[in-house]
């Protein structure tokens, strides 16, 4: 008898849904540390199961300080962890500029999204999205500030196939027109496990994540530009702590920037404490931050 004999069948691995297009880059720009200067005080208050607010006081000593109040309304139909629909949110800050965004689910795979921005009492930008999740395949349209009497606007399309279980093949036309000008631009993009690359007009832009165990995770990105003869390069990781209750992000670039950000929860307190500092040995510029959460 053959050692193959009596062997069980490998069957294939379900390839599902790939996701979204702007989630490709997700995974890795997450382990990168936020920018953080000055001091900024964040307090969230629950009011019910579907509505919370968000209070922002940043306090600045390189750019301007301000106020930002935050209003997020959360409907019935929980999809994943953090898709409920439908989603009303309202930003504002102490200038007038105002942020909205309506997220709707118009059946079982068809999600709509619709971004409104205003400054100074003027609406800036308009867009409209609306994605299709199949089996084994995501599309998307996007059109921002369409202006028909004055004939400009611009169309996004992505695409995204998975191939197998392991590979996503993807695709991005970018169509944008305004008076005297008119231009399109195509991406592709391949991620794998959580490699992703996207190779287009204006360059390329690949990204690597991965997770070493329960505390470590790291994450490479790399940038370039063939026309302005530029490229980047940036190392990110984060390091869990559970018994500490603490998170720490750091990075280093090609820039000679290095920074983190540790993040400190102070149970049974609902408060977080944060501490970042960056430095660019380049520019001789350093700059540290402090803030707090209360959620």
């Amino acid at each position: 008898m053959g050692s193959g004999e009596g062997r069980a069948p490998r069957r294939g691995r379900a390839r599902g849904n790939p996701g979204s297009f702007d989630g490709l880059h997700r995974s890795c720009k997450e382990v990168f540390p936020p920018q953080m200067e000055g001091v900024k005080l964040i307090v969230t208050k629950t009011l019910s199961s579907h509505f919370q607010v968000t209070h922002t006081v940043h306090m600045s000593t390189l750019g301007p300080s301000g106020y930002r109040f935050n209003a997020t309304f959360l409907g019935d139909r929980q999809l994943g962890p953090t898709e409920v629909f439908p989603t009303l949110l309202g930003d504002m800050d102490s200038a007038g500029s105002l942020n909205a965004q309506v997220l709707q689910l118009l059946g079982e795979r068809l999600r709509t999204k619709a971004v409104f921005q205003a400054q100074r009492s003027r609406f800036v930008t308009w867009q409209f999205d609306a994605e299709y999740r199949g089996d084994d395949c995501t599309a998307a349209l996007t059109l921002g500030n369409p202006d028909l009497l004055a004939g400009s606007g611009i169309l996004v399309a992505h695409f995204l196939q998975s191939v197998t279980a392991r590979l996503v093949l993807g695709a991005e036309l970018v169509y944008h027109r305004r008076p005297g000008e008119e231009g399109a631009i195509l991406t592709l993009a391949a991620p794998n496990w959580e490699a992703t690359l996207n190779v287009g007009y204006g360059g390329a832009h690949a990204s690597y994540y991965h997770r070493a165990n329960e505390q470590v995770q790291v994450g490479v990105e790399l940038e370039a530009n063939p026309r302005l003869q530029e490229s980047s390069f940036a190392f990110g990781y984060q390091l869990n702590l559970p018994r500490a209750n603490a998170v720490f992000r750091g990075l280093l670039d090609s820039s000679w920037s290095v920074g983190g950000v540790l993040e400190k929860r102070l149970p049974p307190l609902p408060v977080t404490l944060a501490l970042g500092a960056f430095l660019n040995h380049r520019r001789d510029r350093f700059h540290c931050g402090f803030g707090v959460t209360v959620a």
